[in-house]
């Protein structure tokens, strides 16, 4: 087997203009080698340069827009498996959604993932991906329900998030949240309006939701102790440009 700084050195060549051919050519090698370095997935050893924590020095994730959305998406209806040999990042999608599912799949590609399955129940299916660098970028998975210990994003992430708070937004909405029509009779007459909510029973992740709807400019209110709800006009539609409907 080649050495990996060699096959780095191959694709760095490629990426800077040269043909596999003038490759091949330069590094003595076999074409179809250098054609399957440049033009298939890295192999399993190159996995931690996946992940932008394990570089020196750490850095944010590459595609912080993917990230703060599956972050979020974590937080309202993702688990975390830390037992199996392999860390299984899972996120349950209803199938009546199916532009969710999609954007949870893209979204675990672009943040670290090499392959996502999906895994279908009655009802809803499972968007995973098994990778061992998945607690770096989640470090709030831990033993036990989210909402039975501390939720508290790292400097990074806040600083992931507050760039992007809407994609953020976007994910806690899109799992653990709905926009609807609520409806209400005043004199005799029928009332309808559009409006936000978002539910979940720990404390620190409804706080988040609200850290990041401030952010937005987004007024919001605790309509109950495990709920917040966004009903002015001006909100909904200021949140609309981020979140939207389910689909």
């Amino acid at each position: 087997m080649h050495p990996r700084s060699l096959r780095d050195a191959a694709r760095e060549l490629h990426r800077d203009g040269l043909t596999v051919a003038e490759v091949a050519r330069r590094m003595e090698l076999r074409y179809r080698t250098v054609w399957e370095w440049c033009n298939r997935p890295m192999p399993t050893d190159d996995v931690a340069q996946r992940c932008p924590r394990c570089q020196e020095p750490p850095r944010l994730p590459d595609d912080p827009t993917a990230y703060a959305y599956l972050l979020g998406q974590y937080l309202g209806d993702g688990h975390l498996a830390l037992t199996a040999r392999v860390p299984v990042l899972r996120i349950a999608c209803a199938d009546a959604y199916p532009a969710i599912m999609d954007r949870c799949e893209q979204a675990m590609l672009a943040v670290l993932a090499r392959r996502v399955s999906r895994v279908h129940t009655i009802g809803c299916t499972t968007v995973q991906s098994v990778a061992k660098h998945w607690p770096c970028l989640l470090p709030q998975a831990g033993a036990g329900k989210k909402h039975e210990r501390h939720i508290q994003l790292l400097d990074w992430q806040r600083k992931v998030v507050a760039a992007v708070p809407g994609a953020f937004a976007a994910g806690l909405f899109h799992s653990d949240g709905c926009r609807t029509i609520n409806r209400i009779v005043k004199a005799g007459r029928t009332y309808e309006y559009p409006r936000y909510l978002f539910a979940n029973e720990s404390a620190d992740i409804l706080t988040l939701c609200g850290w990041a709807l401030d952010l937005l400019g987004v007024a919001w209110r605790l309509n109950r102790r495990n709920s917040l709800s966004v009903a002015r006009h001006d909100a909904v539609a200021l949140l609309d440009q981020h979140v939207g409907p389910k689909s």
